[in-house]
């Protein structure tokens, strides 16, 4: 017979367990997600002004392991993955658009708004609890963040460009 278990308090936990790791790494811990029915423990590291690298994850991942397996609160196997959140990384609130100012997300709303329920564009400000977004008909959209149902980066794969920053890409 299998242990209930409670996500919210694994989560929690490694949450805990995750943050001075990543910190002291001069990272952030992005989020931590438990996915229960495939017995997948994910971590999530971010770099303000930077990428995080595979030796990033790599470093974080070894001593998480070893902590959680000291503690022994996960009361049944399961995989651990350390990685970023990417390139097209979920925005989730105000700090996230203000960051990516500049940059091109693409938001799906709760209910329309000027008849568009979903569209791209690119993050020109954030004040308080709403984002302006210069969408690509030339039109410039106030959306409120709390009508903002999913959102995420997009990446720029335009030729001569990198896809993490826009920026141009310097050839040797």
């Amino acid at each position: 017979m299998e242990t209930t278990v409670d996500l919210r308090d694994i989560v929690a936990r490694v949450k805990a367990l995750a943050l001075p790791l990543a910190e002291a790494r001069g990272l952030e811990l992005f989020e931590v997600e438990y996915i229960s029915g495939n017995r997948l423990l994910q971590v999530f590291l971010d770099r303000r002004n930077g990428f995080v690298d595979i030796d990033d994850c790599s470093a974080v991942s070894q001593q998480l392991s070893a902590e959680l397996d000291r503690l022994d609160f996960i009361p049944h196997a399961y995989r651990l993955e350390v990685s970023s959140p990417g390139l097209d990384r979920p925005l989730r609130n105000g700090d996230d658009y203000r960051r990516f100012v500049g940059r091109r997300a693409r938001l799906v709303l709760s209910q329309p708004l000027n008849g568009l329920a979903g569209f791209s564009g690119q993050i020109r400000e954030c004040r308080q609890e709403v984002v302006n977004i210069g969408i690509d008909n030339g039109e410039s959209l106030w959306v409120p963040l709390s009508q903002v149902k999913a959102a995420r980066l997009e990446i720029d794969a335009a030729p001569g460009r990198s896809p993490a920053l826009g920026q141009k890409i310097r050839k040797k």
